[in-house]
This record gives C-alpha cells, sequence and structure tokens, in this order.
C-alpha cells in the first residue's frame, strides 16, 4: 500500500490547548472543564478519521515566572490541568476506532502505577491507548510531587530507561491465552502463564505479579518527544509513535534521519516507528476565509504568555533580569526542561548570548507564528511537501480556538490530503496499533532486541 501520513490531535485537558491565548477566542467554547467538551473534539477527530488524539500534560500549572502563579491564573495561561486519562475515558465512551493517548512522568509516577493505569485504559477502549513516555520538566512539578527540585535531564532519562523497563516487564508477564475463563471446572486463567517480574535495579524495585492481561493491542503503544541528544537515544529505543517540532523542512529531514538512525542503533525496525510534526493550521474554505481567521487568531497572544511558558518549560525564571539584557552562558547552561528549545533559540538567532526577548521571537512559545495558513490546496501543499520528502510519518495538529480548529482541519483540509493519496479514507482496523500499521508486540520482544543490538 501506498506510504500514507498518520495525524494525531493534539489536546490539553485544560482551560486552552497548546496555545495558552485560545480561550480567549470569541467562538471558543468556554466549558472546557466539561465532559461534553472533550466529547465534541472525540467525535469531530474520529469523523476526520484521525488516529488518535493526544493529551500533553504538567504536574504543576506554570509559575516559575518570577516564581509566582498569580499571572497563571489572571491571563488563564494553562492554569487548569485535569487528569487526562480521566478525560480521555469520557472520550473512548463516544467512540469506537480514535486511539486516546496520554502522558505520564517517569520522574513522579511509580511503573507499576503507570502500568496498571493504561493498561487498563487499553482493555476499557478495545486496544485504543497510547502513553507518551516523558520525564517532566520543572521545579513546580517537583514540589508537587514532594521533592526539593527537579532531577537534571541526563539523570532523568538514565531513570526513564529503567522505567520503561519495569511497565513492559509487567505488561509482559500475562502471555496471550492466559485467561480461560470455565466456570464448569472453575479455572479463571492458567497460572503457569502468568509470571512476577521481581525487578530490582539501580532506580526502582518492583515484584508483581501484574494485574491486568494483555488487550487486543498486545500493549500501548509507546510515544516519546525527545528532542536532546539524550532524548533522541531514549526514543529510538522505546518510541513506536515520536512527536517533532520542526519548522522547516530541512531541519525535520535532519531530525527524521537521526532518530530513525537511533532506532537502528536499537535493534529496531525504524519502519515500524512513526515521526509526527507538530502544525498548527489555520484552514479555511479559501486562503482569504483562513487568513480573516488568523487576522482573529493573532490578536489572541499576549507577551505575558510567551514568559510564563518559556520559564516553565526551560525551569529558569525569565522575570529575574531586564527583557533585553544578554543571558550569560552560566545561565544559559543552567536551563533544564525541553533543552532543545534552548538549543534551538542559539541556533535560529545566530546569538552566543540571546536575551529574553530573543527568546520570545525565536522560540514561537505561545505564538502562532508558525501557523500554516491557507485553504484546502495550500495546506495541503505544505504537508505533502514536509511528508513525501521524508521529514515525518505525520502530523500533530495544534488547535487555535476550540473546537473550530479541528472541525475546520477536518472539513477542508482531510478531503483535499484523501483526494491526492496521502491519508486513508477509513480505518483500517479497531486497535490502535492496526490503524498505525504497527505490528502487535510479542511479550518480551523488546528484551530481545535490546540484545540483538549489544551483538
Amino acid at each position: 500500500m501506498t506510504r500514507q501520513m498518520a495525524l494525531v490531535g493534539f489536546l490539553q485537558a485544560q482551560n486552552c490547548t497548546n496555545l495558552p491565548g485560545s480561550w480567549r477566542h470569541p467562538e471558543s467554547r468556554d466549558d472546557s472543564m466539561s465532559a461534553d467538551y472533550y466529547q465534541e473534539i472525540a467525535r469531530i477527530l474520529e469523523r476526520g478519521k484521525f488516529h488518535m488524539a493526544f493529551f500533553d500534560d504538567r504536574l504543576a500549572m506554570p509559575d516559575r515566572y518570577n516564581n509566582d502563579h498569580a499571572h497563571t491564573v489572571e491571563y488563564g495561561i494553562r492554569c487548569v490541568k485535569m487528569d487526562p486519562i480521566v478525560v480521555l475515558t469520557t472520550m473512548g465512551m463516544v467512540t469506537t476506532k480514535l486511539g486516546l493517548a496520554s502522558t505520564a512522568s517517569t520522574t513522579y509516577f511509580e511503573p507499576f502505577d503507570v502500568a496498571r493505569r493504561f493498561a487498563t485504559l487499553d482493555l476499557m477502549t478495545n486496544g485504543r491507548a497510547a502513553w507518551n513516555v516523558v520525564t517532566s520538566v520543572n521545579d513546580g512539578e517537583a514540589l508537587n510531587m514532594g521533592k526539593a527540585q527537579h532531577l537534571e535531564h541526563d539523570p532523568r532519562y538514565d531513570r526513564a530507561d529503567e522505567f520503561m523497563e519495569v511497565v513492559l516487564g509487567h505488561w509482559d508477564s500475562w502471555e496471550d491465552g492466559s485467561l480461560v475463563i470455565d466456570k464448569t471446572s472453575g479455572r479463571f486463567a492458567d497460572p503457569t502463564k502468568v509470571k512476577r517480574l521481581d525487578h530490582k535495579g539501580e532506580f526502582f524495585a518492583s515484584r508483581g505479579p501484574f494485574t491486568v492481561p494483555r488487550s487486543a493491542q498486545g500493549h500501548p503503544v509507546i510515544i516519546q518527544a525527545g528532542a536532546s541528544g539524550r532524548g533522541q537515544r531514549f526514543a529510538g529505543r522505546w518510541g513506536e509513535v515520536i512527536f517533532t517540532a520542526s519548522r522547516n523542512l530541512a531541519s525535520a529531514k535532519q531530525g527524521y534521519d537521526a532518530i530513525r538512525g537511533e532506532a537502528v542503533k536499537a535493534g529496531r525496525d525504524p519502519d515500524q516507528m512513526f515521526l509526527c510534526n507538530l502544525i498548527t493550521p489555520v484552514a479555511g474554505a479559501t486562503k482569504a476565509e483562513a487568513e480573516d481567521r488568523m487576522a482573529v487568531i493573532q490578536k489572541l497572544p499576549l507577551e505575558i504568555d510567551a514568559l510564563s511558558l518559556l520559564a516553565e518549560a526551560l525551569n529558569f525564571d525569565f522575570g529575574a533580569k531586564p527583557i533585553d539584557e544578554p543571558l550569560t552562558s552560566e545561565e544559559l547552561q543552567g536551563m533544564q526542561g525541553m533543552l532543545g528549545m534552548r538549543d534551538g533559540v542559539l541556533r535560529a538567532s545566530g546569538k552566543t548570548n540571546p536575551s529574553t526577548r530573543d527568546f520570545i521571537t525565536f522560540s514561537g512559545r505561545a505564538q502562532v507564528q508558525d501557523a500554516i495558513v491557507g485553504g484546502p490546496k495550500e495546506i495541503a501543499d505544505r504537508l505533502e511537501e514536509m511528508f513525501v520528502n521524508r521529514g515525518c510519518d505525520g502530523f500533530v495538529v495544534a488547535a487555535s480556538y476550540v473546537p473550530g480548529s479541528y472541525a475546520d482541519f477536518v472539513n477542508h483540509v482531510v478531503p483535499e490530503l484523501q483526494k491526492r493519496g496521502l491519508f486513508h479514507h477509513d480505518y483500517a482496523g479497531t486497535t490502535l496499533r492496526e490503524n498505525l500499521g504497527l505490528k502487535r508486540p510479542a511479550a518480551g520482544a523488546w528484551k530481545t532486541r535490546a540484545q540483538a543490538a549489544v551483538e
């Protein structure tokens, strides 16, 4: 079959989208704390044959700017953060094919807990669950979870590697065919097919046995979004769907080749992973209609939005010095969290010591400067160029207002992509793996490939 792109809806279980000013849009629904809000989005995405709905998440509201949360609450900058797995469950109740993905942190949760939550979601949705693996980004999250400060970047990934081994170990502990459910004999399951993990490592100890059998798709799909060198190695080892954020084809191709190369080093088939690039489309029936929409959207962001989200993402207080004063090398090296963002600003600005204003300008944080604005043809042309030239395997579609942005994309862009043979007309099956074209993993397969990479 001709290669076709994957589409993912980018959501937040909060008062706004990843664009913090989205709640200010006159056409955005203002009931983002209701089940109906998310269920409408789910229906729209499934009507558009999206592969999955994905929730980003943090364990704290942004409060690193001036070390205070007052601005976050006052301006609605992601100040509401609900549990995305619970929200996904409500979306699963009104859909049958749409994949359901949530973020959960390897830094602040226990492996057994994460394994059980996602395995349960997988069963309750007939094999449609996915887990976005993150290591979290800042001290606010650490303080909420009883820690004095956030772990440094690379050690977080070392810990996350072992976390993955424990989660996958638990998911593998029930073999296929374990369930008997024979009322006549009284036997529920075959105990010889359910193993205890008995993991004792550097960071974690977890005994088992695990309490959730395997689902129709084996186990939840693994999502990752590491952008740094260490993050790319982690993504190459574990990720099945990889989220990227390249702004042009050249950088997209570079990242695409790098992560696929890491997968090969880890003993994996790089064709069994999808790299999906983040986009913010502003779509209309015509280019003129889309430009009118963009004119409204451009009025939404405030400078405080960018300052707040930059401080959150890089675990650095950008309010500690004048906005136009160059940051010192020590300050730049002391940043944590999303280091790919910092490095991108250094490259794009061409400055060794950019200022806070440079970070606002070149990071794109809280902005819509990289939006793809147009009618069906203009947007499809841009997506086709990046997809066909192997800059990515699909796209993560972010919204500028809700639910209208998703509906605009489904109504105008999806039919054009389908007409060009770039996107499927219907789901291939019922599980997320079937619809993505990913093989159902055999229990313990991840151990086999790791050994093969060593050898």
